[in-house]
C-alpha cells in the first residue's frame, strides 16, 4: 500500500517536487497537496506579465488539471493548513479536516514584508506576491492613477514596469543608492535606471519612506527628507520572509526559515522542507532555481536514491524593462580578485567578470546575456580557466575558438 505523503503549499517548489517524485517513485506514495490559494500551482515569475497585460491568468498555470490527475495526486486548494500534529502524524486544515501522513513536505514559501511605517494599513497599500495582489493593482491602475512603488529590488522593479505598461504614472522609491544592489554593481544599476526612466518611471534613490498619508485611503507618501509624493496607490515590494509559522508552532527547529539538512529533512525525520521556507546551512533562498534543485534532491531521497543538496550559487538572469540582466557569484570583487570590464555606452551594454586564483568567481552582464549559462557553469564548477582566460570577456564562442 502507498504511504501517505502530504505537501503543504501548492507553489512552484511543490509542483516541481511532485513532478520529480513521479519520475523516480511513481506509485510509492499517495500524494496529497494542500494549497491556500484557490487555484492551481502557477508561475509567480510571470505575475508582472499578467500585470502588464501580456499574459492571462490561465497562462501562468504550471500544469493543467489533467496532469495532476495523471500523477495520481489529490489536490486540496483554497484551504489553509492550520496545524501539524507530530504526535499523531497528521495535518489539520482550517475547516477541521485531519490528514494523516507518513511523510510531510513543507513548501509554504514566503510572505511579503510590509514596512513598519505609519499608514501602511490604509486601503490602497498593496503588496506584490500573488494573483489577488495583481488583481487589486489592475483594478486601480490606469492613466489617471499615480502609484508609488517602494522597493528597488527585483519585485519592486517588476511591479513598477507592469504598472507603467497600464499607463499608470509610477514613482519607484529605493532606500539604497542603486537599484538591485544585491545583484548589480553601480554601472549596471545605472543602465537599468536609465531603461526604467525611458519607460516614464520616476526613480528616486536613497529615498526613505516616513509615512503613508491619507484620510480613509492612500493620498500621499511622505519621505524622511520632507518631500510629499501624491499618489492613489502604494505597492510595498521591499522583500519577503520565509513562512515558517506552521513549523515553528509544531516545535520544529527554525531560524529565519525551517532548518533542514543536506537531505532537506527538518529536526523531525519524517518532515521535510523545500523552497523559500527552507533554511539550508544558514541560507534562505528567495529564488526559483534553488527551490527546483531542492525538489529534485528530496524526491530522489524519498525514492531511496542517494543524493544531497549542497547549496546553490545564486544567479539572477532576467529581462527587466526590456534590458537583459544577469549576475552571479562574487560580482563586486572581494580582496584578492581581478576584474575584467567591457562596455559599449552606445549599445547600453556592460560586462564585468571577476577572477580569483585563475577561475571565474563572479559576473555581471547587462544588455547582452546570451553567454550567461556558460559563465554560470564556469562559476559553479570553479574549474581553472587556462587558455580560456584570454578571450573570456568576449563570450563562449570567441573564447573557445581562441
Amino acid at each position: 500500500m502507498s504511504e501517505p505523503l502530504v505537501v503543504i503549499g501548492n507553489g512552484m517548489a511543490a509542483a516541481r517536487f511532485v513532478e520529480e517524485l513521479g519520475r523516480v517513485a511513481l506509485g510509492r506514495y499517495s500524494v496529497l497537496v494542500v494549497g491556500a490559494e484557490p487555484r492551481l500551482a502557477y508561475n509567480r515569475v510571470l505575475l508582472s506579465s499578467v500585470l502588464a497585460g501580456e499574459l492571462a491568468v490561465v497562462d501562468t498555470e504550471l500544469k493543467p488539471p489533467a496532469w495532476w490527475e495523471a500523477q495520481g495526486v489529490t489536490l486540496v486548494y483554497g484551504q489553509r493548513a492550520s496545524a501539524i500534529d507530530r504526535a499523531s502524524r497528521s495535518v489539520w486544515l482550517e475547516d477541521g479536516t485531519q490528514l494523516p501522513y507518513a511523510r510531510l513536505v513543507l513548501a509554504t514559501g514566503s510572505d511579503p514584508i510590509r514596512l513598519p511605517k505609519p499608514g501602511m494599513e490604509l486601503p490602497g497599500v498593496l503588496t506584490f506576491r500573488d494573483h489577488d495582489d495583481v488583481g487589486a493593482m489592475l483594478a486601480a491602475a490606469g492613466p489617471a492613477t499615480r502609484a508609488v512603488v517602494i522597493g528597488g529590488g527585483l519585485l519592486g522593479i517588476e511591479a513598477a514596469c507592469g504598472l507603467a505598461a497600464t499607463g499608470t504614472r509610477v514613482t519607484l522609491l529605493h532606500l539604497m543608492d542603486r537599484l538591485m544592489e544585491r545583484q548589480l554593481d553601480a554601472e549596471a544599476a545605472g543602465l537599468l535606471r536609465a531603461a526604467l526612466e525611458a519607460r516614464g518611471i520616476t526613480v528616486l534613490l536613497s529615498a526613505d519612506t516616513a509615512v503613508v498619508e491619507g484620510e480613509g485611503c492612500v493620498e500621499a507618501v511622505r519621505l524622511t527628507d520632507g518631500r510629499d509624493l501624491p499618489c492613489d496607490m502604494v505597492v510595498a515590494a521591499i522583500g519577503i520572509r520565509p513562512n515558517a509559522t506552521l513549523a515553528r508552532a509544531a516545535g520544529l527547529a527554525t531560524s529565519r526559515g525551517i532548518v533542514v539538512d543536506d537531505h532537506l529533512t527538518t529536526s523531525d525525520p519524517v518532515i521535510h522542507a523545500i523552497g523559500e521556507c527552507a533554511e539550508h546551512r544558514g541560507t534562505c533562498y528567495g529564488l526559483v532555481e534553488p527551490a527546483y534543485q531542492q525538489a529534485g534532491v528530496l524526491a530522489r531521497h524519498l525514492a531511496g536514491k542517494p543524493d544531497a543538496y549542497e547549496g546553490t550559487v545564486p544567479a539572477t538572469n532576467l529581462k527587466v524593462s526590456g534590458v537583459p540582466v544577469f549576475s552571479a557569484g562574487d560580482f563586486l570583487g572581494a580582496v584578492g580578485t581581478q576584474s575584467i570590464v567591457w562596455r559599449d555606452p552606445g549599445l547600453a551594454t556592460y560586462r564585468k567578470l571577476v577572477l580569483r586564483d585563475g577561475a571565474l568567481a563572479g559576473a555581471i552582464l547587462c544588455g547582452q546575456t546570451a553567454d550567461a549559462p556558460w559563465y554560470l557553469d564556469l562559476i559553479r564548477s570553479g574549474r581553472p580557466l587556462g587558455p580560456l582566460r584570454d578571450g573570456l570577456i568576449f563570450g563562449q564562442a570567441l573564447a573557445e575558438a581562441a
